[in-house]
């Protein structure tokens, strides 16, 4: 393996994957490091029982190449992450991309050297690289948060536990077990499901409760995936235009203006359809005015009570502290009828919350004791910016990455960071990142930085970077786009909150990928404005 590349790239998920392929066919030598043995960056790491997209299987998918869109079978609307690890492993190994992956090998630090305008790439087992770009493709929801920072004296419990991201390949035994599942975020709420068919006693610690929407997974049918094949060009080109990266029916009346029979007959077949899209899309003002989001937030908190027979339970198990579509809805399987079995306790941990953990399981504030053999952690990640910071990253003069991003992440179109030339964060903050279909967002991601490339390349250019006022104008727009709508109002992992001491302010483009795809071509259009360029390294002779 040579030592110098033209790009190298972190992290071997979807969107490191795609930049191989792209870039290698743009003609730049690539080399892409990855911490894990094999491929799939979330669908390697998470392998919990239950672990499934919210994304229809047909959507969530590459659609760069119709041959392989139209090779690979789908067995599930929703597939479970091991068909999604499969499916990306077929497509390492259908275009040739191993032989320029280093495996078991994670990027500790990355420094810019300015004389030579080359990225100095240091990785775990002590070598140095370098290569002229820098793609981060290290994930949005890759760096988990460690229980023991958040939690007292784990190291203190005799019993077993996991956490969700990282959990053993091979399988936990709950059978017969007191289990605890600490967290009710989308991971809890596929998980507790499973757990609870098996565990002797599962008790879910739940501080904040989410909006949890049925399924309705099924079989893929098979006409209908040949239906969807003979129309992907198509209906691929119509995905890049949508707010969500899925074609859609786009909502085109208010909730507030419909008559209320017609409003609870389409909340209801929206319910029944299962998916998270319909309800969210349902009406123009569901996440835009306080009025309109409560008819359908207490439309769900209905079903809620209607299927948990204990009113007490149903009551705890109802969110009512944020807005209905704030944070990410959760897609799950007799989630809510898991808690009418008599092998399940929900213990609300909001107002009395753990105090520590013991030799024999959890002491609450309150002084009360649970005893537990088994725990397991559904506690989320450091999202869009954590695995960022976990690297010795660091750009001009030495400035890290967690220094220009103090007081909150700055991003030109989420893409490029001022004075960090060559490098470029794919779906990082200030993007719609994974507020649309990851596939989608992806695609559009690395084709724009790869055109960018290439112009570089065909211009003599040696370095690439967004102009501080560009900077600053475009996190303004993504901030002022956020605070026209509901997502602010929620202490979710959108804004940073669930990580204490993270600079709080909304991560996402809520515009929508059709619109962010538009600017993000208009930028290119006009000769990349907002773009400083070079055309020969500082200090070079």
């Amino acid at each position: 393996m040579a030592d110098d590349f033209d790009a190298i790239v972190v992290g071997a998920g979807i969107a490191g994957l795609y930049s191989l392929h792209t870039l290698r066919e743009r003609g730049f030598s690539t080399q892409v490091f990855e911490a894990g043995e094999g491929v799939g960056g979330t669908w390697y790491w998470n392998t919990y029982p239950g672990c499934r997209v919210d994304v229809e299987s047909l959507e969530y998918s590459y659609g760069f190449s119709d041959e392989l869109q139209q090779e690979w079978e789908w067995t599930e609307r929703w597939p479970g992450q091991p068909e999604v690890e499969r499916y990306l492993n077929h497509v390492a190994d259908r275009f040739d991309m191993r032989r320029d992956i280093k495996f078991s090998t994670r990027v500790v630090a990355a420094h810019f050297d300015e004389e030579r305008a080359r990225w100095n790439v240091t990785t775990d087992d002590g070598q140095v690289h370098t290569a002229q770009h820098l793609v981060m493709a290290s994930g949005t929801i890759s760096a988990t948060k460690d229980p023991r920072q958040d939690f007292k004296g784990l190291d203190e419990f005799k019993g077993e536990w996991y956490m969700t991201s990282g959990f053993p390949t091979e399988g936990v035994d709950f059978s017969g077990k007191r289990v605890a599942v600490v967290g009710t975020g989308s991971t809890g709420v596929q998980l507790i499901p499973i757990a609870a068919e098996q565990a002797g006693h599962l008790t879910v610690l739940q501080r904040t409760p989410a909006f949890t929407l049925p399924a309705k997974n099924r079989p893929m049918d098979p006409e209908f995936q040949t239906a969807m094949k003979a129309r992907y060009p198509e209906h691929r080109a119509l995905a890049k235009t949508m707010p969500f990266g899925v074609p859609i029916e786009l909502p085109t009346i208010s909730l507030l203006a419909d008559e209320p029979e017609n409003v609870q007959r389409r909340l209801e077949a929206c319910w029944q359809e299962g998916g998270v899209a319909p309800l969210m899309n349902l009406y123009t003002d569901v996440l835009v005015d306080e009025k309109a989001n409560e008819v359908v937030a207490e439309f769900v908190r209905e079903k809620i009570r209607s299927i948990v027979d204990d009113p007490q339970v149903a009551d705890l198990l109802c969110p009512n502290t944020y807005p209905f579509g704030a944070k990410r809805p959760c897609l799950g399987t007799d989630y809510y009828e898991t808690f009418n079995r008599d092998n399940v306790s929900l213990v609300s941990v909001r107002e009395n919350p753990i105090d520590t953990f013991t030799e024999k399981g959890v002491r609450l504030r309150d002084g009360q004791e649970l005893e537990f053999d088994m725990i397991v952690f559904a506690i989320g990640f450091d999202a869009i910016t954590g695995a960022l910071n976990n690297i010795d990253l660091r750009g001009r003069a030495g400035m890290t990455i967690k220094e220009a991003w103090a007081n909150g992440p700055n991003a030109y179109l989420g893409l490029l960071a001022a004075d960090f030339p060559n490098m470029y964060i794919l779906t990082g903050p200030g993007s719609v990142s994974v507020l649309a279909n990851m596939y989608t967002s992806i695609e559009q991601h690395v084709d724009w930085v790869a055109d960018l490339l290439v112009d570089m390349r065909e211009r003599g250019r040696a370095t690439v970077e967004a102009s501080h006022e560009a900077q600053e104008k475009w996190m303004a727009h993504v901030a002022e786009v956020g605070d026209a709508t509901l997502f602010p109002r929620a202490d979710s992992w959108y804004v940073g909150a669930n990580v204490e001491g993270k600079p709080r302010g909304l991560m996402l483009y809520v515009a929508g990928l059709g619109v962010y795809r538009g600017i993000c071509d208009e930028v290119a259009a006009k000769g990349y404005e907002g773009i400083e360029f070079q055309s020969d390294p500082v200090g070079a002779v």
